[in-house]
């Protein structure tokens, strides 16, 4: 008989005996429990609603559920990946609940999301939600929570109405949307009246103390591991990068109020330490973390870091993580291109590169993983070259050292200066070219499917009409093929494929998001994105010059 997942959980906090009159809620995670439970995000949540004791919670993942109330009040989503929209449908209609926000009656729970991709862009699943929090949880879910207990009573469209007025609640249904034409894009997004607020702004959690794992589990995807964010957004603000410019400010945990009693805690129950972040090591005082970590009451502590900044792989930071367990260190490298770090801001040289490498294999690791991207705007063949020679030059500074590039196809973000681009339609085949240069160094590649990468750039950048066609995806199989078939029976009810894809968008176009306030304004976004664009021509003596502009 396969053990109880949840009875295996070492909890790192107290949960709450309910009151009698508790709002029962269900907390879901549209993926297995492996995965759900090693997210750090609904790790969080659920804790917060697990200690407030006017709550009782339950939660469900898409293989084992917990004692679910018959009668919910409340339904949560935390959505970390974008396919997993596909399990969300499916998990509601097991419980009985309509897909659709719409068909949603008094006897039904208020359906509510949350998590990355929605605070990224929420349109494309808009209709299937109630609402959706944009944002930071640790303020946001209580403040949700108490807004619901003042109308708990109430019917449907009170209820909502009342939730709308909150900062970061967005509740789809009160917003219309207005289009050009049925295959063009958006000609505006209003409240349906003025009792309704005509943004809503992303919350932003701005303290130093940062989120640390709340169980611990051996089924966890990750066995055993405890986390704790170490910062939160980046200072480096890669133009194309929604980890630093939808998070922002950057912060930082404090290192003797947060960092080290967190670590501690977590000690106390595994041997198995994750610093979490886009840039671990930018931590102003992660030279004084390093040496905490390196003490030897920490022997036999197994510790992993998220990817690092490329100049900061010392030797220093190389022996700890060999003598903690690591065999090798991940930096995010773009490109190998000088022309076309310039372009994102990736403020890099391949000097830099090559001396984390030999870095890395000076402080004992076995390999060094970096992470590249094909279709940037204002990428020409001669970048990917450069590319390979950077890749050449790595492996003969460090003989021996495991060199290994993962690349994924660029996908436009919301909120950041190159929301405006398109997928470029040359990526398969500038990823094909790097798979077959590299062979020939006998280094090995790691390509993202380009395929899956144009269904991202679809959600990335969709707006309320792709959830008819998210319906028909499902309905066909969840599939390639799905998404061609199910945009050929809705021709002439929303855009093709290439309008939300591959076009690059008017500066002055109502943006499916333009309605929901990120951390800058657009005009700021502009301002980047020109920034940017300067140096998209090459040099003289540079071979090729490539006209491109979002305009």
């Amino acid at each position: 008989m396969t053990p109880n997942p949840f009875a295996q959980e070492r909890l790192l906090f107290a949960p709450a005996t309910p009151d009698a009159d508790a709002i029962p809620t269900i907390f879901a995670f549209p993926n297995e429990y492996t995965v759900g439970i090693t997210s750090l995000g609904y790790q969080i949540v659920w804790a917060t609603l697990a200690v407030r004791s006017d709550i009782e919670v339950s939660r469900l993942f898409t293989d084992i559920r917990e004692q679910l109330p018959r009668h919910p009040e409340l339904l949560g989503f935390s959505l970390s990946w974008e396919l997993d929209y596909v399990n969300i449908l499916n998990l509601l209609e097991s419980l009985e609940i309509p897909i659709w926000a719409s068909q949603r009656t008094d006897n039904h729970p208020i359906v509510f999301g949350g998590g990355p991709v929605f605070t990224a862009n929420p349109e494309p699943f808009a209709d299937f939600f109630d609402v959706i929090l944009l944002g930071d949880g640790e303020h946001l879910i209580d403040n949700f929570i108490d807004a619901c207990k003042e109308v708990r009573t109430a019917d449907r469209k009170t209820k909502l109405r009342h939730l709308a007025q909150f900062p970061g609640v967005y509740v789809p249904s009160l917003y219309e949307v207005t289009y050009l034409d049925a295959a063009e894009g958006i000609k505006s997004i209003q409240p349906v009246d003025s009792g309704i607020p005509s943004m809503v702004e992303k919350q932003t959690y701005r303290g130093n103390t940062l989120s640390a794992s709340t169980v611990v589990t051996e089924k966890a995807a990750w066995e055993n591991i405890y986390m704790v964010e170490v910062v939160r957004s980046c200072p480096e603000m890669c133009r194309f990068c929604l980890a630093s410019y939808l998070t922002l400010p950057f912060r930082t945990a404090s290192l003797e109020d947060s960092l080290i009693p967190a670590i501690d805690r977590g000690l106390a129950v595994t041997n198995r330490l994750g610093l979490l972040g886009a840039s671990v090591t930018q931590h102003p005082e992660f030279e004084a973390l390093l040496d905490h970590l390196n003490h030897p009451k920490y022997d036999g502590v197994r510790l992993s870091l998220s990817s690092v900044r490329t100049n900061t792989v010392t030797v220093k930071l190389a022996e700890i993580l060999t003598n903690r367990d690591s065999k090798s260190v991940t930096i995010a490298v773009e490109s190998g291109s000088d022309r076309l770090r310039q372009i994102v801001n990736k403020k890099l040289t391949n000097e830099e590169i090559i001396q984390a490498a030999i870095n890395a294999k000076a402080g004992g690791l076995k390999g060094i993983k970096l992470y590249g991207m094909a279709g940037i705007p204002g990428e020409e063949m001669e970048d990917l070259e450069e590319t390979v020679a950077m890749m050449r030059a790595i492996r003969k500074a460090a003989p021996g050292l495991r060199l290994t590039l993962g690349c994924s196809t660029f996908v436009p973000k919301s909120h950041t200066p190159f929301q405006w681009f398109g997928v470029n339609k040359d990526a398969e085949k500038r990823l094909k070219f790097l798979d077959k240069e590299l062979r020939k160094l006998g280094l090995e590649f790691r390509p993202e499917s380009y395929n899956w990468s144009v269904i991202q750039g679809l959600l990335s950048k969709g707006d309320r009409r792709l959830s008819r066609l998210l319906e028909l995806v499902r309905h066909y199989g969840d599939t390639l093929g799905s998404y061609r078939r199910a945009f050929k029976e809705l021709r002439g009810q929303l855009p093709e494929i290439d309008f939300y894809v591959f076009q690059e968008w008017e500066l002055d176009q109502v943006l499916p998001w333009s309605h929901l306030k990120g951390p800058l304004p657009e005009a700021t976004l502009k301002k980047h994105l020109a920034e940017a664009m300067s140096h998209k021509t090459r040099q003289p003596n540079q071979k090729c010059e490539n006209s491109l502009s979002p305009v």
